[in-house]
């Protein structure tokens, strides 16, 4: 692939990535932010009831928090990740079978949903600001990017391992081997990393589910919009290509047979 066709194809995946930030802001916006209200609206209650004065001043308000804050964190994140995805669409087409642009592009949207965010957050899941205690936010935050790092290693791993596979097992067998591979290591490391759990005994419960949920559906609608709009962007951009690349090629070669 020629650098201007991944300069092209870098200019789409953020174009995509941008637009499905934007739709995950929403989604953030509407179904998040009213249940980290609800958590801070907890918090400060507990510290008013045991008279606790000492809270330092914040200084970001959080008005300026739940709108310029989550739309400049959501859209930089979507923008980037777009252009990494891009990237990783230029060396994996054509080298993951024969799948077209859309379905590659959702491949690596999928995988990238599962690994990316799917399989950390089920060992650490996201928490509310009420929830945790501060004197482990840094453990928390390196366990969490640890687990990140490991999933997408593995999943890198467990693809190659696939495909060196599929000539002796079949694509089927070679597939199901590498998945099963990749979910053994990632249970070891769901039984070996240390396990975090500070969510207080009076935290309730439905508000908990509730934020986690938020945040997973923000993810799911990143990845799904990116997915199936840089897909569309792409075939756009390659299969007309490649359709006019074949079209000459036969009128070449009907011209070489009529002067023959």
């Amino acid at each position: 692939m020629n650098s201007i066709s991944v300069r092209a194809l870098l200019v789409r995946g953020m174009l995509a990535g941008l637009v499905a930030g934007a739709l995950a802001l929403l989604v953030a916006y509407f179904l998040g932010e009213s249940r980290v209200d609800a958590a801070i609206a907890l918090e400060e209650a507990h510290s008013a009831h045991g008279h606790d004065h000492g809270a330092a001043e914040e200084l970001v308000s959080r008005s300026m928090q739940s709108t310029a804050g989550l739309a400049t964190g959501v859209l930089v994140f979507g923008v980037a990740v777009g252009g990494i995805a891009a990237l990783v669409f230029c060396y994996a087409l054509g080298r993951m079978g024969r799948f077209g642009p859309r379905a590659t592009a959702a491949l690596i949207a999928g995988a990238a949903l599962l690994s990316v965010y799917i399989v950390p957050f089920l060992k650490y899941p996201a928490n509310p600001p009420a929830v945790g205690n501060p004197d482990t936010i840094g453990k928390r935050t390196a366990l969490f990017f640890l687990m990140v790092a490991l999933s997408v290693l593995l999943a890198v791993a467990a693809v190659i391992i696939g495909k060196r596979l599929a000539p002796r097992l079949g694509n089927w067998n070679a597939t199901v081997a590498a998945a099963a591979g990749y979910l053994l290591v990632i249970a070891l490391a769901y039984v070996f990393l240390p396990s975090i759990n500070e969510v207080g005994a009076d935290f309730p419960a439905t508000l908990l589910w509730q934020f986690r949920l938020a945040t997973l559906a923000v993810q799911v609608t990143l990845w799904t919009t990116f997915g199936l709009l840089f897909g569309h962007l792409t075939e756009r951009l390659l299969v007309p290509r490649a359709a006019a690349v074949t079209g000459a090629n036969g009128r070449a070669d009907r011209a070489a047979t009529v002067v023959g």
